[in-house]
């Protein structure tokens, strides 16, 4: 009887495990694959275009979260330093990414901005892994 138990026991620990492991559903399941591409970028925007950058990079992260393949598009500032800009771009892959490079939004951005940047530091990355509280 006890060995029983004993097996009882283990099969359902077993279970709990095996369920613990199966794919998460939905869009976090998709992030935690790996697959996503992400877009880290660092920029010193000239102090004097800070206002007209912005009003160039907001217009152009809410046409981009838009597009089908853009999931995130972050615009941040460091709290010591308001001049300096993150952006955070999340896209299912490469290709969506591409996509949004290619169109005619970024490319008005690309052009307005040439000159408010002193400085861009651009850094491609895939997730290994995403966390995010459900809402």
């Amino acid at each position: 009887m006890k060995k029983s138990v004993e097996i009882s026991i283990a099969a359902i620990a077993a279970c709990a495990m095996f369920a613990m492991l199966l794919p998460l559903s939905g869009q976090r399941a998709a992030a935690q694959s790996g697959g996503l591409y992400i877009n880290a970028v660092d920029l010193d925007i000239v102090p004097a275009e800070r206002d007209n950058y912005l009003a160039a990079i907001k217009e152009n992260s809410l046409a981009a979260i838009q597009e089908p393949g853009c999931r995130q598009f972050d615009v941040l500032a460091l709290a010591d330093d308001p001049n300096h800009l993150f952006l955070y771009e999340v896209y299912d892959n490469e290709a969506a990414f591409k996509t949004h490079r290619a169109s005619e939004h970024f490319k008005k951005y690309a052009t307005v901005t040439a000159n408010m940047v002193a400085k861009r530091v651009t850094r491609p990355m895939g997730a290994i892994g995403t966390n995010t509280k459900p809402h």
